[in-house]
């Protein structure tokens, strides 16, 4: 029996509702991840539009998990 992933939907994965946080009232700079000016920053405080970090943490999930199965380890 296999367990069936939830689909991730864009735009759902991070919360990022505290401005304190997560806006850079500076004014924008590049994205960590593609390039393009935005005043979001990630829990890093880092800018970063938020659809792209969790394109990152995606990708990151998928390569751990790659890594995981290579090694035997479910």
């Amino acid at each position: 029996m296999t367990t069936r992933r939830p689909d991730y939907v864009p735009g759902t994965l991070l919360d990022w509702t505290n401005g304190s946080v997560h806006w850079d009232y500076d004014g924008p700079r590049p994205c960590r991840y593609c390039g393009v000016p935005t005043q979001l920053r990630d829990s890093q405080r880092k800018h970063a539009h938020k659809t792209c970090a969790e394109d990152a943490l995606t990708q990151q999930a998928a390569e751990a998990a790659a890594a995981y199965r290579l090694n035997g380890t479910r």
